[in-house]
């Protein structure tokens, strides 16, 4: 059937349920909530058999759902109401949680319940448990929803708030007040629910050297402690350490208050000149600290196989980023192993460029050709290394450059829930690098190559594997994926012809440099590139901007909302 997805925008869930919906057949257009008009045009243009509100921040117009079935997710518990769901739920250290699929009724999260799905909460930022518990949960419920409607003789559940069974209840959009900090008396458990809370979006208001800021990405720390609650006492590569009454916290990153244009970045990078008198707390090497700490980028091993971590918030890889993971990947080729397996975070594998970081440089344009050359070198050596099997296990999403970058590895094995963005066009058609002209037409042809950068559509595991650019989709559980990872590098390093692969792996290596050296691919590549960051056309600045300042949408790209299109015709019946 035709599924018009109305939400504030294209997020990770919005995007899960494109896939999963259009891998099921459904025809599928995207509008975004933009102003109730726009929405009310987009349902007579479309006609949809079935309206789905995945991400919302205001109620639907009664015209609209008055006339159409429309399913709204809500990341709640049956009889949750409020638009602080998930928040209130970490807060308040919930063991569960929920999703619930209702219908609008104009009631805020009151209409009937057409499906609902429970999971067993962790401790976490709210992005994390949004991006995989919720998402997975999300993605269940609102594929029976949509099997029950089809069907056409499901009656959805009223809620009756007053039930003793029902646990849920109306819970007001929660404030700064709710979430707000005092360093000199709680815990640092309960500071760290409340910094997981506010992750994401809104943040929670703070201070730090006496400037207003929001305070994000939170990380406990075992070992280090001040004597004086709230102060900084230690800073490790992009992140703060700060004392609480029984431990201490790291805080990776934080948006000054002012001015109002203010935008996220790594802690220390907001306050570099303040630390000047803070101690600096390095690792000893790339093994995993003892106790809980924040560690960025670590390595493991057992036997034969080797796994680099790095969790790098939201994916972003600043230069510096790329440098020391660079430095890591040639540490650990040097180690006793015949696999590397780089297993990224476990929320995203790598988005490519730091946006954010560039944005704050005193040259835009200079920051972003050192970013990208950085990620190049990291991606050269990747390609070039000929004496172990390497692996990218994407544990989660993967978008731009990051996806080419873990194109680079001889194997790319993903989490059945992950998604793909390879593409970069819709950051101001950026032209890319990371080597991508010579990885994806190697992969997926030529044509295949033109097709998924023109769709710039996200693609699910499978579909990458469908597609030639994945080639293993294991499973959707996260303990189960790395358990399923480790098993299958175990057996590739255990291979009785480990070596001829290796051999054909050099072989292949050298003939296709002979064909077209990588320095050509690279400097193809840079040139486009030059022109983005330093041409006449600003259209990268511009849409980093609106990106790095989450300029609310003012209209949905036409490559998501196909019921725009010049071309759109209605299907006739037969």
């Amino acid at each position: 059937m035709r599924i018009l997805l109305l939400c504030h925008a294209f997020n990770s869930l919005s995007q899960r349920l494109y896939s999963e919906l259009g891998a099921r057949g459904h025809q599928l257009s995207i509008e975004f909530d933009i102003a109730h008009a726009v929405a009310e045009e987009a349902v007579a243009l479309f006609r949809p058999g079935l309206i789905i509100a995945p991400y919302l921040r205001r109620s639907l117009p009664a015209s609209i759902w008055q006339a159409h079935t429309c399913l709204i997710v809500h990341p709640g518990i049956v009889g949750d109401r409020g638009p602080s769901a998930l928040d209130w739920a970490i807060q308040a250290g919930e063991a569960d949680w929920g999703v619930t699929v209702l219908q609008a009724t104009g009631e805020l999260d009151g209409g009937p319940v057409w499906a609902s799905e429970r999971f067993a909460m962790r401790v976490a930022r709210k992005s994390s448990l949004y991006r995989h518990e919720v998402t997975e949960a999300a993605t269940r419920a609102v594929l029976r929803a949509v099997e029950r409607f089809a069907a056409g003789s499901f009656v959805p559940i009223p809620v009756d708030p007053a039930d003793a069974g029902v646990r849920g209840r109306l819970r007001p959009l929660i404030t700064q007040a709710d979430r707000a900090i005092d360093w000199q008396r709680d815990s640092a458990a309960a500071i760290l629910a409340r910094l997981n809370a506010g992750d994401g979006f809104p943040g929670v208001a703070g201070e730090l050297f006496g400037e207003p800021c929001r305070l994000f990405d939170a990380w406990p720390e075992d070992g280090l402690r001040g004597s004086v609650p709230g102060a900084v006492i230690a800073w490790r590569e992009t992140a703060i350490l700060r004392a609480t009454v029984d431990g201490a916290l790291w805080i990776g990153h934080l948006r000054r208050s002012e001015p109002a244009a203010s935008f996220k970045l790594p802690a220390a990078q907001v306050f570099a000149a303040q630390l000047a008198g803070i101690p600096e707390a390095p690792l000893a090497s790339f093994f995993p600290a003892t106790g809980a700490t924040w560690q960025d980028i670590w390595y493991e091993e057992a036997g034969a196989v080797g796994f680099l971590h790095f969790e790098f918030y939201n994916g972003a890889m600043s230069t510096r980023q790329c440098q020391r993971l660079l430095a890591a990947w040639r540490w650990a080729t040097q180690r006793p192993v015949s696999v590397v397996v780089l297993m990224g975070g476990r929320d995203y594998w790598s988005n490519g460029i730091h946006l954010h970081s560039i944005e704050a440089a005193d040259s835009p344009a200079d920051e972003s050709w050192a970013n990208i050359n950085a990620i190049d070198d990291l991606a050269e050596a990747i390609i070039r290394s000929d004496h172990q099997l390497t692996v990218a296990a994407l544990q989660g999403n993967c978008g731009a450059g990051g996806c080419f970058l873990a194109r680079a590895a001889d194997l790319v094995w993903a989490r059945a829930g992950v998604l793909l963005n390879p593409h970069y066009r819709n950051m101001g058609n950026l032209f890319g690098s990371e080597y991508w002209t010579y990885l994806l037409p190697a992969r997926v042809g030529v044509d295949g190559a033109q097709e998924i950068m023109r769709r710039r559509l996200p693609m699910s595991a499978a579909a990458g594997v469908a597609a030639g650019l994945v080639d293993a989709c294991l499973a959707g559980d996260r303990d189960a994926f790395r358990v399923d990872v480790a098993r299958r590098a175990a057996e590739l390093a255990a291979s009785s012809d480990l070596g001829a692969r290796l051999h054909r792996k050099r072989l292949r290596r050298h003939a296709d440099e002979a064909l077209k050296p990588l320095a050509s691919y690279r400097a193809d590549e840079l040139a486009e590139l030059q022109r983005n960051f330093c041409g006449f056309d600003p259209s990268y600045h511009v849409a980093r901007y609106h990106f790095v300042h989450k300029t609310p949408n003012s209209w949905t790209p036409r490559h998501l909302a196909i019921h725009r299109d010049l071309g759109w015709r209605i299907p006739q019946p037969d």
